[in-house]
């Protein structure tokens, strides 16, 4: 059974001096307000495409991580991901860093680094972003 999720967009004006709303139409949440000073210069009230897909890599991480560490036989107690998503504007998306901090009771750190790298090529959502790079730091609490 596939899923289709949806998000919708409305735009007003140039790409300079207009700004638009995002809505998270498949979970009924928002609208967020979007704009380019935003996405171009930072800010703490206004998301940008790049925190909408920093949101969706570190959840995918999470998931894949998870599932990794249950399919070895040490699940997880907690997973706790941040991915920083870099725009350069004028040259796009850069980057994706994962930053992740696990408690995983019975598993030493050699083993947690190898899951967690694989966590990372087998996320669904890394694998959209293979144009990119993306780095991991992983650590085992």
């Amino acid at each position: 059974m596939s899923v289709t999720s949806e998000a919708s967009t409305t735009w007003k004006g140039s790409l300079f001096e207009g700004s638009g709303e995002v809505a998270l139409e498949s979970s009924n949440q928002g609208p967020y307000a979007v704009n380019w000073k935003a996405r171009s210069e930072g800010s703490e009230s206004i998301t940008t495409p790049e925190e909408l897909i920093a949101a969706a890599h570190s959840s995918c991480y999470s998931m894949a991580l998870s599932n990794a560490l249950a399919e070895n036989g040490t699940p997880p107690e907690s997973i706790e991901t941040t991915a920083s998503v870099t725009f350069v504007p004028g040259t796009g998306i850069t980057g994706s860093h994962l930053n992740v901090n696990a408690v995983v009771p019975g598993l030493d750190a050699a083993d947690f680094s190898r899951l967690a790298d694989a966590a990372k090529v087998g996320c669904p959502v890394s694998a959209a972003l293979a144009g990119i790079e993306i780095t991991l730091e992983a650590t085992l609490a």
